[in-house]
């Protein structure tokens, strides 16, 4: 029970990596803020993780919140801290390639506005969020960030574009010089990097691919399968721990080894 009266706020939570992420902080006893921008998922996820919490005295909250838009993003974070009197843990979860019609385009197939599209998609609400929860974990002198990179950041996706590779080693940079900055005030910042990561968006592109191509993606994985959702979450919670009291700056591959 990691997260007994501890809240909690994950961006895009309604599904994928997020979504999986909060099943665990409201099974162990977190007070959930889920945001997300489409209130569908939202009207499903909520009731569903409500579900699932048990016995642990955690609670799941939706707010649905475009995490670009700088004011809803402020609205948002000083309603949850007037509400519960903290934020505890802010997950970054927003971000992904699947918002241009290519993702894998080369430098040179890339339109400019598909560039801009990915920078700000991957980086902004990272910013926004961050930026404004920073000075409620400041009043309590704690506070975890978990921001979510990518393999593509440090070079090491083979189907991923330019812009989505410079936006997750964006993240990466981010979160280290993020560490430095609030290391002092006590708030821990770190990410993961995920590797394939077999979230409802990114089945569908992994169904696409031909047998011999998810074959040679699981082949050059040493434990010989693709990650699902609920494989970076247990990262994102270690890292929002207790347990991680003494780590920050630190981007984890969760990967299976790649």
């Amino acid at each position: 029970m990691r997260f007994v009266n501890k809240v909690a706020l994950i961006t895009a939570a309604a599904n994928g990596i997020g979504r999986a992420t909060a099943q665990i902080m409201a099974r162990e006893g977190a007070t959930v803020i889920c945001v997300d921008n489409h209130q569908d998922r939202l009207d499903e996820a909520v009731p569903a993780l409500r579900r699932g919490i048990g016995k642990s005295g955690g609670k799941v909250e939706g707010r649905l919140v475009d995490a670009l838009d700088a004011a809803a993003v402020d609205k948002v974070v000083a309603e949850v801290a007037r509400n519960h009197g903290q934020i505890d843990i802010l997950v970054n979860a927003v971000g992904g390639s699947t918002v241009i019609a290519n993702p894998q385009a080369t430098t040179e197939e890339l339109a400019f506005a598909d560039w801009q599209k990915l920078i700000a998609f991957n980086l902004d609400g990272t910013f926004l969020f961050t930026h404004a929860v920073i000075p409620v974990m400041k009043r309590r002198r704690s506070g975890k960030i978990v921001n979510l990179a990518s393999i593509a950041g440090r070079g090491l996706s083979q189907n991923s574009s330019s812009a989505y590779a410079a936006a997750k080693g964006g993240i990466i940079a981010f979160t280290r010089k993020l560490a430095h900055e609030l290391g002092p005030e006590g708030i821990n910042v770190n990410a993961i990097a995920p590797s394939v990561t077999l979230t409802e968006r990114i089945r569908p592109h992994w169904e696409k691919r031909s047998q011999a191509s998810q074959a040679e993606e699981i082949e050059r994985t040493p434990l010989r399968r693709v990650a699902e959702a609920v494989d970076q979450a247990n990262v994102i919670c270690f890292l929002a721990s207790a347990d991680a009291d003494f780590v920050t700056g630190l981007t984890i591959d969760v990967t299976g080894g790649v």
